[in-house]
């Protein structure tokens, strides 16, 4: 296991040198999804095609509401990436419906008067015998909970999910009961509380739908349960014990994966 060297801070937390020296949520759910594909986007050697649109659209609606400052500071750090070369002043599309984002949120009372306390916490623990990373959008330690917004395509869809089945929804989908779970250790570690998770959740449909969610806790544990049954695995091809798996389906699997054989109709 690696000893962690280094503090986290805003400056390094989604650094290479901090993904290899704590686990996270996300690089969990990298792993789950491709152990191949997640171990070559912690070397470096590949990075997913629109990864850094999706976070930049992310990180656009956070850090609006972390604060003035933080905000005019991602919107002067990325301009580049944010506006188009042929006008200078316009947002591209996909941070113009993150702007319509941050309105709905704001013209409701109920986000407004939840979404108070410290805004992105970097928490720090062991799980697992692991160590681990994350950064939760608002704190309210008086009150004993945390919020994290959520963009997704829709609030209300239901899709097929091969751990929850059909009719499952994007909280489930996406890994958001994991997520939640990891936060809600490592602030029972840090404070010795239970803290309740809360997901403020915002749709990228016009207009947007907005929603305050409670979750379920039996469906966080079943979450939690299978995390402690994979994570032993995940940590051993981390750190070059095993070797990765290739999904054979995903982005990278489909550019790097060779021919070595033949296979059946019925495996397809």
């Amino acid at each position: 296991m690696l000893k962690t060297a280094i503090t986290l801070s805003d400056e390094n937390y989604y650094s290479n040198e901090a993904d290899w020296q704590y686990m996270s949520v996300s690089q969990y759910k990298d792993f789950s999804n491709c152990e191949a594909a997640a171990l070559a986007k912690l070397k470096q050697t590949w990075e997913p095609e629109g990864l850094q649109k999706a976070f930049l659209v992310g990180n656009y609606v956070h850090s609006y509401f972390e604060s003035k400052e933080a905000h005019a500071k991602f919107m002067e750090e990325n301009k580049d990436r944010l506006f188009s070369s042929r006008r200078p002043h316009g947002l591209l599309k996909d941070f113009q419906i993150a702007e319509q984002m941050i309105e709905r949120l704001k013209c409701e009372p109920a986000f407004a008067q939840l979404y108070q306390g410290e805004k992105e916490v970097i928490l720090t623990g062991e799980l697992f015998g692991i160590e681990w990373k994350g950064k939760i959008d608002c704190l309210n330690v008086d009150e004993g909970y945390f919020i994290d917004i959520k963009t997704t395509k829709d609030i209300y869809e239901k899709k097929y999910d091969p751990y929850w089945g059909p009719g499952s929804n994007f909280i489930e989908r996406y890994g958001y009961l994991v997520q939640m779970g990891v936060y809600a250790n490592l602030l029972h570690q840090k404070y010795g509380e239970a803290f309740v998770p809360i997901i403020a959740a915002v749709s990228k449909q016009t207009p947007s739908a907005a929603a305050l969610i409670t979750l379920d806790q039996m469906k966080i544990e079943s979450d939690m349960s299978m995390l402690e049954e994979n994570i032993d695995r995940i940590y051993k091809v981390k750190m070059g014990q095993a070797e990765p798996s290739h999904c054979g389906t995903c982005e990278y699997c489909r550019s790097h994966r060779r021919i070595t054989g033949f296979i059946n109709m019925n495996d397809l």
